[in-house]
C-alpha cells in the first residue's frame, strides 16, 4: 500500500481578475523508503500541491481531490482536528526558508520541544533529552549550548538542520523537503542532502524532494515527476528520466543545466518551447 496517493488534485485560488489554478489534477503517489522529487520551474505548483496534501494552505485555497488519501486514511474526510494530530507527527515538512520559518522569538531548543510536547505524552525532561538526541543526530555541534541560542545567532546551515531536527521529532512516516539547500553553498549543500538521504534510510521514511535543481534529483531519488504550469508533465524513475526524457518540456530542462552553456548564454525554456508543445502529450 501507497504510503501517500493523491488522485487529480486541484488548487485554485479567488483574486479579483477570477480563480487562478496553482494546481491542475496532479497525481502522484509515494511508498514507504522510497525518495520521489518533484521538479519544475518557479511557480510551477510543487510545494502548493504538498501544502494542500497537509492541509496547510490559506482559507483563500480551495482544494479538491478525487483522493487523498495518507496510510490509508482519508485526508479530505478528516477534521480538522484530526488532520492535526497527523500533520507535524505522521507526516512533516522541512520549509523552503528556515530563517522564515522559525520563530525569532524563541529559542531553537524552545521550538523543539514544543512539537514533542504538542505530538507526544513526554514530559519535560524527557523532551529535553530528545531534543538533545536530535541535534546531535542532525549534526550540530555543540548541540546543549544550542538549544538555548535564537535562530539569529546561527548560520543558515545550522538553521536547515534545526529545521530537519524539528521535523525528524516524532519519527514521520512521510518527510516533505521544500528545496531544502536553497541559499546554502555548495559544501553546506552536499551535507544537508547526504544527512537527509542518510536519515531517510535509517527510519525507512518516505521521503518527497522538492526541487529545481537537477543535480540533486540525480543524486537522491528513485523516482521524477516534473511539473508546469500547475500540470505534472512526466513521470519516470530517475536514470529513464534522464537517459530517455519524452516531454519536450523535460529535454529542455536538462538542457538548461549549467555545464550545457557553449560559449554563451543558456536559452530560456520559453524561447525553446510553447505551451501547446509543452502540454502535448503530457499525462492527465
Amino acid at each position: 500500500m501507497s504510503l501517500l496517493q493523491i488522485e487529480n488534485l486541484v488548487v485554485e485560488f479567488q483574486t479579483a481578475s477570477g480563480p487562478f489554478r496553482a494546481v491542475d489534477g496532479v497525481s502522484l503517489k509515494v511508498d514507504p523508503g522510497e525518495v520521489l522529487a518533484i521538479v519544475g520551474e518557479s511557480g510551477s505548483g510543487k510545494s502548493v500541491a504538498m501544502l494542500a496534501a497537509m492541509g496547510l494552505l490559506p482559507w483563500t485555497a480551495k482544494v479538491t481531490a478525487d483522493r487523498l488519501e495518507f496510510d490509508g486514511r482519508d485526508m479530505l474526510a478528516m477534521s480538522d482536528r484530526d488532520r492535526r494530530r497527523v500533520v507535524g507527527k505522521e507526516i512533516a515538512m522541512i520549509f523552503q526558508e528556515p530563517i522564515a520559518s522559525l520563530n525569532p522569538c524563541f529559542t531553537v531548543g524552545f521550538q523543539i520541544e514544543e512539537v514533542l510536547r504538542i505530538h507526544t505524552g513526554l514530559d519535560r525532561r524527557a523532551r529535553r533529552i530528545r531534543a538533545l538526541e536530535l541535534f546531535e543526530q542532525v549534526g550540530i555541534p555543540a548541540a546543549e549550548e544550542r538549544l538555548g541560542h535564537y535562530p539569529h545567532q546561527m548560520s543558515g546551515g545550522q538553521c536547515q538542520r534545526v529545521m530537519i531536527a524539528c521535523a525528524l521529532a516524532c519519527n514521520p512516516k512521510l518527510l516533505i523537503a521544500d528545496e531544502p539547500t536553497t541559499a546554502l553553498d555548495v559544501t553546506i549543500q552536499k551535507q544537508i542532502l547526504d544527512l537527509l538521504v542518510e536519515l531517510q534510510a535509517e527510519h525507512g521514511m518516505g521521503l518527497i524532494m522538492i526541487t529545481h535543481d537537477m543535480g540533486v534529483v540525480a543524486e537522491t531519488a528513485d523516482r521524477v515527476i516534473v511539473q508546469y504550469k500547475g500540470r505534472k508533465i512526466e513521470e519516470a524513475d530517475v536514470l529513464t528520466l534522464f537517459e530517455n526524457p519524452k516531454n519536450a518540456y523535460t529535454r529542455a530542462l536538462l538542457s538548461a543545466l549549467p555545464e550545457n552553456a557553449v560559449g554563451g548564454r543558456l536559452p530560456t525554456i520559453s524561447e525553446l518551447l510553447s505551451d501547446e508543445q509543452i502540454f502535448a502529450g503530457a499525462p492527465r
